[in-house]
C-alpha cells in the first residue's frame, strides 16, 4: 500500500500542544472558549474547530503512576468506514486522494447524517458545525503535502514524537523504535499500524491513554472491522 503515513511516537511526547496550536495556525480555526474542567488538556475534546487534540491522561500502571499524552486526530483509514457510510447517501462527499491516502471532508459533508458518520469512525473522530452542517477532521494537511511541506503538526513538534513520510518508511521506522523501546517498555506496541495512515507507538497498554486509541477499544471486539461496518451501514441502506 503506497502513499503517505504520519508515525507517532508517544515515547517523546511532552504534552506541548505545538502540534495542537499549528493545526488551528494552518486552518485559521478560531480559539475555543473553555472552562477549567480539572485537567492540563484544553479544549476537552475534539470539534469542528479543533482538528487535533492533545489528550492529557493521569493514571496508574503497574502500581506507578503515569501522565500520559496522546495527540488526538483521524487516522486516515486505509478502508475508511467514514468513506462507506458518506457514499452511502452522497457519493464522494467524502473522498481518498489517490496519491497520499488522504481521506478528505469536501462541502458535500453537509447533506450526509452527522451521527451516522461519526458513528461509523472507530475512533470517534468526525464532529460537524451546527450552523453549517459541515462536516470537519484532520485532512492530513493534504494541500501542503501536494506542495512538498510537512504536515503542519509534523512541522511543529520539538521532539520527533510526529514522523511523516511514505508509508513504507514509516513502517520501517515504527518498527525499528518499538524494537528500540520493548527492553524498557515490554507492552509497548504499535496500534492498527496495517489498516491505518496515522501509526500510534504506545509505550503503555492503548486503553491507558485514551478509549478510542485502538479499533478494539472503539467496536465490541466481538466484531471485526467488516462486521462492524456491516452494523453500522444497514440502518443507512433500510433508509434507501
Amino acid at each position: 500500500m503506497n502513499g503517505k503515513s504520519f508515525f507517532i511516537d508517544l515515547s517523546r511526547c511532552t504534552g506541548c500542544r505545538g502540534c495542537q496550536v499549528a493545526c488551528k495556525q494552518w486552518k485559521n480555526k478560531p480559539v475555543e472558549p473553555t472552562k477549567n474542567i480539572g485537567s492540563h488538556q484544553n479544549p476537552p475534546d475534539l470539534s469542528w474547530q479543533t482538528l487535533k487534540v492533545v489528550r492529557f491522561t493521569e493514571t496508574t500502571i503497574d502500581g506507578k503512576f503515569h501522565w500520559l499524552f496522546f495527540p488526538d486526530q483521524c487516522r486516515h483509514c486505509l478502508d475508511a468506514p467514514c468513506k462507506m457510510v458518506g457514499d452511502s447517501e452522497i457519493p464522494d462527499a467524502i473522498v481518498q486522494d489517490p496519491e497520499t491516502g488522504a481521506v478528505v471532508f469536501t462541502e458535500k459533508t453537509k447533506g450526509l447524517t452527522a451521527d451516522a458518520v461519526r458513528e461509523a469512525c472507530p475512533y470517534d473522530i468526525p464532529r460537524v458545525d451546527p450552523a453549517t452542517r459541515l462536516m470537519y477532521k484532520c485532512d492530513m494537511c493534504n494541500d501542503r503535502v501536494h506542495a512538498g511541506l510537512l504536515p503542519s503538526c509534523v512541522k511543529t513538534c520539538p521532539t520527533g514524537t510526529m514522523n511523516f513520510g511514505d508509508r513504507e518508511d514509516m513502517l520501517t521506522l515504527a518498527q525499528n523504535r518499538l524494537a528500540t523501546l520493548k527492553p524498557r517498555y515490554p507492552q509497548a506496541e504499535l496500534v492498527d499500524a496495517s489498516t491505518v495512515r496515522a501509526i500510534f507507538l504506545c509505550p503503555q497498554p492503548p486503553s491507558s491513554y485514551y478509549k478510542y486509541v485502538q479499533y478494539g477499544d472503539a467496536a465490541p471486539s466481538v466484531l471485526s472491522r467488516k462486521a462492524f461496518l456491516a452494523k453500522v451501514l444497514r440502518p443507512l441502506r433500510a433508509f434507501g
